[in-house]
């Protein structure tokens, strides 16, 4: 990988990696009822809202304003952050923030921080980083807890263990959690109070946190994380420095912009009225939670996609989920199918431009992980137009291939045959013929390159009797 970890190495390219998942029932049988109970709830939620495309096309337009003028402000956050006892760093990739982090873990003088629930520091391999550089980074929501003990990789923006069941997260509690009982049943209140009583004492005892964040107000400085479960406001409060790592784009202007995003997020994201827990702060307060605060600001690959005049909506995203809910592709191969921190329909055009490196096979093959049907885009609660941006990464990953192609070739014969009403016409008849060959009217199999088309679909035939045809003979 070029510039960062944003894919996993090791993960085959998606087409492989979702015809093995697709071998996994009980993986499949797992994901559609989450995914279905979720979405069932969000769709009463967002019926009773009766301005709810307003509110859509409210989030659009303040999000397109922040990219329109992210360096001004960008600028105003660092100022009233700073004005506040806050301290910003700017880091460029994931090496550069991950160093940051480090250093900063050290000067604190602890071998150990606890963390929100955060997806800029998975995208950056944080975690990593900080064991390879002799600290321990301790998750506390639950779902990420379940991942962390498990060995495992999360499928899921918000719901990182959403491929796993209860018998199958208490035998990962009583195998991996320290403390848990070796007869601890499957039931969600116990395994929740397992994992309460084992990070209770990390959050006592934490020296320095480690944050995400939802939003970031530029004209204040404030910083808000919105959770369900109050592990962020442990987080958030106890330890002596909080250290919170945030997407250049994760910006509002005001306050009064969060109005619109607090109704959106939970809604579109746990199906909730409002989240539980928010919590807000700005700067250092003496005497009062965290003595010192800082800020990592990440690029990332952030303004290589901003320079895009399609691919940069996506950086409109508030990491709410909804679209992998309502996308027929992950529902049936699951999160880890896509290789990223970012599955889903929104990692299919995220990743491929935060990687931004033609040679990765795995993140090229992201666009195609996709059945364009505009669910997401429906369910989207910032508008981002997944499809129109699915389309433009394929059209950049074909032109970005050999002229000698099998892609490429097929593209320039298809074009002369459409090009040319005789030759077309020509192809339909040829089409029709070969309809009476195969039983069925499809085909199921067919030798490379074909083959790449029905590993993974069926190859419809022509009608017996064109349009044209048929217009000729009813109609003269």
């Amino acid at each position: 990988m070029a510039r960062n970890p944003v894919t996993w190495l090791g993960v085959p390219a998606f087409p492989k990696a979702a015809h093995e998942a697709l071998a996994d029932s009980q993986l499949r049988r797992n994901l559609r009822h989450a995914t279905h109970t979720i979405r069932d709830k969000r769709a009463r939620t967002v019926a009773e809202v009766p301005d709810w495309e307003e509110l859509r096309r409210a989030g659009e337009a303040i999000k397109n304003d922040v990219l329109a003028h992210l360096d001004t402000y960008l600028e105003r956050l660092e100022a009233a952050v700073t004005a506040r006892g806050g301290v910003v760093h700017w880091a460029r990739d994931a090496a550069e923030a991950n160093e940051i982090v480090l250093r900063l873990a050290r000067e604190a003088g602890t071998h150990e921080v606890v963390k929100v629930k955060s997806m800029a520091t998975a995208e950056i391999g944080l975690n990593e980083a900080l064991e390879a550089g002799g600290v321990t980074a301790i998750e506390t929501d639950l779902a990420e807890v379940i991942v962390q003990l498990g060995h495992d990789r999360p499928s899921h923006i918000l719901v990182p263990a959403i491929h796993r069941n209860r018998a199958e997260i208490r035998d990962i509690f009583r195998r991996e959690m320290p403390g848990a009982p070796a007869d601890l049943p499957a039931e969600p209140r116990a395994l929740a109070e397992a994992a309460r009583k084992h990070l209770r004492q990390k959050f006592l005892t934490a020296k320095v946190a480690v944050s995400g964040a939802n939003f970031a107000v530029a004209d204040t400085g404030s910083i808000m994380v919105v959770e369900s479960e109050g592990n962020g406001r442990m987080c958030l409060t106890l330890p002596q420095t909080l250290i919170t790592v945030m997407g250049l784009e994760k910006l509002v202007p005001t306050w009064r912009d969060l109005e619109v995003f607090l109704q959106l997020l939970p809604r579109s994201s746990t199906a909730e009225r409002m989240n539980p827990y928010t919590s807000v702060w700005t700067g250092v307060t003496p005497g009062d939670g965290p003595q010192e605060f800082h800020l990592v600001l990440l690029d990332n690959g952030r303004t290589e996609a901003l320079a895009d005049p399609v691919g940069r909506q996506a950086l409109r995203c508030i990491r709410c989920s909804a679209c992998l809910n309502v996308c027929p592709v992950y529902e049936r191969t699951g999160g880890q199918a896509y290789g990223s921190v970012y599955p889903g329909p929104i990692g299919a055009i995220l990743t491929p431009q935060l990687v931004a490196d033609p040679h990765d096979k795995q993140a090229a093959s992201l666009p195609y992980a996709s059945s364009l049907c505009g669910a997401c885009f429906e369910a989207c609660p910032v508008r981002i137009d997944i499809p129109e941006v699915l389309t433009h990464l394929r059209a950049k990953t074909v032109a970005a291939k050999p002229k000698a192609s099998p892609e490429r070739i097929a593209m320039k014969v298809l074009a002369q045959v459409f090009g040319d009403p005789r030759k077309y016409e020509a192809a339909q008849k040829a089409g029709s013929l070969a309809r009476s060959l195969v039983p069925g009217g499809k085909v199921t199999k067919l030798p490379w390159p074909g083959s790449l088309w029905t590993d993974s679909r069926d190859a419809p035939l022509p009608a017996r009797e064109s349009f044209r045809s048929w217009w000729r003979n009813n109609r003269g």
